[in-house]
């Protein structure tokens, strides 16, 4: 998905070339991959001019909050405290991440 989002659609082979830039992966893996994503609702198959052309389905927010909140539910019992609590211990967050952590936090107080 983060192969296809900035570019509102792509082609098997073009999210294939870019995957390969970062680790090696097979075409038939990542065909494999999109087609899973096309049942569960995540992307569509359009007809492209020799190849079809997948298009995601949601904005990138709403899935990455729809699988944070699901992470959460099924991992923390529906709880995100330990989460960040976990993130902000173990230097899963840069020292910009934690002020900017705060900074939410200290804003949701506010209201």
């Amino acid at each position: 998905m983060r192969a296809i989002w900035p570019h509102q659609g792509a082609t098997v082979r073009e999210v294939y070339e870019r995957l390969r830039e970062s680790r090696s992966i097979a075409y038939t893996t990542v065909q494999t991959m999109m087609n899973v994503l096309v049942r569960k609702g995540f992307l569509v198959r359009r007809p492209g001019d020799r190849a079809h052309v997948y298009v995601p389905t949601q904005p990138q927010e709403q899935v990455v909050g729809s699988m944070v909140r699901e992470f959460v539910q099924r991992v923390f019992d529906g709880s995100a405290r330990p989460l960040l609590v976990h993130l902000a211990g173990t230097k899963g967050l840069t020292a910009k991440e934690r002020r900017a952590l705060q900074q939410l936090l200290d804003s949701e107080s506010d209201t």
